[in-house]
């Protein structure tokens, strides 16, 4: 049997796993925790009532605007052509190309975080679907990022818009800042995410309203802290 570091003991220790926890306490728990070498993130997981299992179809993705961002430099690759390659390299995307960015990503580079595309690319796009796909980093016009205003969808994912969408597993996880964040703006960006999560409609699924089962509040080195799911209904 493992045995536990001592910070374990102490992380452990903070917290009641009998019980939930309003948001507010939740994070203040998490605050309590040793710190580490490195800041970590914050993540909201909800279970979802929605069995991906018996209804194939079934998903719920959406996007949110964080209103105190992530607390990480996002890397915006941009797959665009003439005008457009000007307007997204003055809106600091950091990479941006047709043709040869598509070639370079082909060859195993995926060294970004948000691919945003103008719908004239997507055709093109469609090749690396495999590359793309699987990490998550396919544009999309649900989330925004197949758009003709490159600048506006830069400026939103640099801001602090993230996507989230249901897993194989039937949960969303997404990150809510850092653990260096006052508790106030970690309390502000989980409540957009849950209130977003509370409020979407599952797509191909007969199930309305009600879908998300519990949620959950966690550090990345810290425990994962059940929330009283009353308090977003």
């Amino acid at each position: 049997m493992k045995t536990l570091s001592k910070r374990m003991k102490t992380v452990q220790a903070l917290c009641d796993y009998t019980k939930t926890y309003r948001l507010k306490e939740a994070i203040a728990v998490l605050k309590k925790a040793p710190k580490l070498k490195f800041d970590e993130s914050i993540e909201i997981s909800a279970a979802l009532r929605v069995d991906p299992k018996q209804e194939k179809n079934a998903s719920i993705r959406g996007t949110v605007a964080l209103p105190h961002g992530t607390g990480k430099t996002v890397r915006v690759a941009v797959f665009c052509k003439g005008e457009e390659e000007k307007r997204a390299k003055e809106s600091g995307a950091e990479y941006v190309g047709a043709e040869d960015l598509i070639a370079k990503v082909q060859s195993g580079w995926v060294d970004f975080d948000v691919a945003i595309a103008t719908p004239d690319m997507m055709k093109d796009l469609a090749k690396l679907g495999k590359i793309l796909g699987p990490r998550g980093l396919m544009p999309n016009p649900k989330s925004g990022t197949v758009t003709q205003d490159t600048k506006k969808a830069i400026n939103e994912v640099k801001a602090g818009k993230i996507e989230f969408k249901m897993d194989k597993q039937g949960g969303i996880h997404a990150a809510v800042g850092k653990l260096s964040f006052s508790e106030e703006a970690l309390i502000a960006n989980a409540l957009a995410l849950i209130d977003a999560v509370m409020a979407s409609n599952p797509q191909g699924s007969s199930l309305r309203g009600q879908h998300v089962k519990s949620l959950y509040i966690s550090s990345s080195m810290g425990p994962g802290i059940k929330l009283d799911i009353g308090e977003f209904r």
